[in-house]
């Protein structure tokens, strides 16, 4: 009983939190981080062990499959060559550098070392989603750090299930074995992920009830990982893939009464767990650094060094890249706020804690892991250093390169697609004039009204931001026809999404507008 009252009060606790944080316009998994440190430290505050079983299966998966289901396609193919290289290059870069610089500067033997480099080696995909909401940073940026902390992942835990084994086993380093596992485990899992978001296609594609909908769209995640976890595979690559590829096609799957349903729901759910993993993420640091030995109280030292070696290391990796990329791009002048903004949004976060907790606590000969304690606080304090540091100043930092979207051009460009979405319904509406089959009545109720919004786009971009039985029967006429020049919205929103006239978030929020309009006019 005592433990779900834990429970309970750390999730009114954190929703508090995560409450304040959107009032006051702060990063809310920095504010959450800052208040389970504070009261982890209060006196009789029990102490909170964390289960990787419950962090692995049961808060990653609705996260990681949230957070790729916002990724746009045509932003993902665009900038994917980046992408692989620091998915790849600099993971194995910072897990190198930060194994070196434990290894000299900590008490962990060299095998442990490496074990905290793979564990701290990639960004968080939780987290930087979670920060990167609240920044109007370009598309192709937003996508490339959010891209990278998705795919990097499955680089990283295989290189904590090398280094573990190495550290558990005191055996060398098989690298031609790290490399196949690699394989398996990431290739494996994008096929699981990829055949899970088929099937889901297919049910969903034959369904419209709005609750087996909901059911679906929520064991989806965890389906796409179980599976791959038990085919020996990388449940969170299953999960992203399926997350990509279903996100890719949500708006042709569903109607707009269940897409506005699954987006509450899933607002809901994503906003509850992450409002809890990060406040757990505080309130477990004072329990570990309670087991720690005696020889380790300079594990605050330790970690500053980590998290200014996992900073430096991305900014080395980053500059060059970002040079040879814009130079192939036809750029003459090289910007580097683009490299120093990528570097400070790498924060870390869930899955490197998840990673840590996975470490075994014996070794195969049976003695006890003596180091794990000090790994468990030293990435636990990183993620905290990064969370605090990088996320409350990853605002200023943005607006203070310049590269973040001004709202004026955000406005205009949202009224610059309202007024193609009017032309096309006034389009259509005139197609529907000539044939004379509609009253003249319902015709001029909805030309008022395309008019009007035409208007409102006009004056935005100037701006620079019957009887009864009758009238029930165009009422109806009226509502049918309206539901037809959405459609037709709709599909004149996606034509310029295709053609790169505007942004993702642009069509999304559209989009939106659209289905609450739709969902209306069939309640009424």
């Amino acid at each position: 009983m005592r433990s779900v009252g834990t429970v309970l009060a750390l999730v009114v606790l954190a929703t508090v939190v995560a409450t304040f944080a959107r009032r006051w316009r702060i990063p809310a998994p920095s504010l959450l981080v800052v208040a389970g440190l504070a009261v982890a430290l209060l006196p009789g505050t029990p102490q909170i062990q964390i289960s990787p079983q419950i962090i692995g299966l049961v808060v990653l998966p609705p996260l990681l499959y949230a957070s790729a289901e916002d990724m746009p396609w045509r932003e993902l193919r665009a900038v994917w060559k980046p992408v692989g290289i620091l998915a790849i290059g600099l993971v194995l870069a910072s897990a190198a550098a930060v194994a070196a610089v434990a290894a000299a500067v900590t008490p962990l033997s060299w095998q442990m070392a490496f074990v905290l480099g793979a564990v701290l080696a990639s960004t968080d995909p939780v987290a930087v989603t979670a920060l990167g909401r609240r920044l109007a940073l370009p598309p192709r940026v937003q996508v490339l750090v959010q891209a990278e902390s998705l795919f990097n992942d499955a680089t990283s835990l295989v290189l904590v299930k090398v280094a573990a084994g190495i550290a558990i086993a005191s055996a060398a380093a098989n690298w031609g074995a790290a490399g196949s596992k690699f394989l398996v485990l990431a290739g494996g899992g994008t096929m699981i992920g990829a055949a899970v978001a088929g099937v889901i296609t297919l049910i969903r594609r034959r369904t419209e009830d709005p609750v087996l909908e909901t059911v679906i769209a929520l064991v989806t995640p965890y389906a796409a990982y179980l599976l791959a976890e038990a085919a020996h595979t990388s449940g969170v690559t299953s999960c992203v893939v399926a997350g990509v590829v279903l996100g890719g096609r949500g708006d042709r799957l569903t109607n707009a009464r269940i897409r506005l349903q699954l987006h509450a729901v899933y607002g809901t759910v994503v906003f509850l767990l992450e409002s809890v993993v990060f406040s757990l993420i505080g309130l477990a640091l004072p329990g570990e650094v309670r087991a720690l030995a005696d020889g380790d109280r300079s594990w605050p030292v330790y970690a500053l060094a980590v998290a200014a070696t996992l900073v430096a290391v991305r900014l080395l990796w980053l500059a060059p890249l970002s040079a040879v990329v814009q130079r192939k791009g036809g750029i003459g002048r090289l910007n580097w706020r683009i490299p120093m903004v990528l570097t400070w949004a790498g924060t870390r976060g869930v899955m490197p804690l998840a990673a840590a907790l996975s470490i075994p606590e014996v070794a195969k000969n049976g003695s006890p892991l003596i180091d794990r304690p000090l790994v468990l606080v030293l990435t636990t304090s990183v993620v905290v250093v990064t969370l605090v540091v990088q996320g409350f100043t990853l605002a200023p930092v943005v607006r203070a390169s310049g590269i973040a979207l001004e709202p004026a051009h955000t406005a205009r460009e949202e009224a610059q697609a309202r007024s193609h979405l009017a032309h096309a319904g006034l389009a259509r509406l005139e197609e529907l004039a000539e044939l004379e089959v509609v009253p003249d009545v319902v015709l001029d109720r909805l030309r008022r009204g395309l008019t009007a919004r035409l208007d409102d786009a006009r004056d935005r971009l100037a701006d620079n931001g019957t009887d009864s039985t009758g009238r029930e029967s165009a009422d109806r006429v009226y509502r049918q026809l309206r539901r037809d020049l959405i459609a037709v919205e709709t599909s004149e929103l996606q034509r310029l999404y295709d053609a790169h006239t505007i942004s993702d978030t642009t069509r999304r929020r559209l989009q939106r507008a659209l289905d609450l309009e739709e969902a209306r006019l069939s309640d009424a």
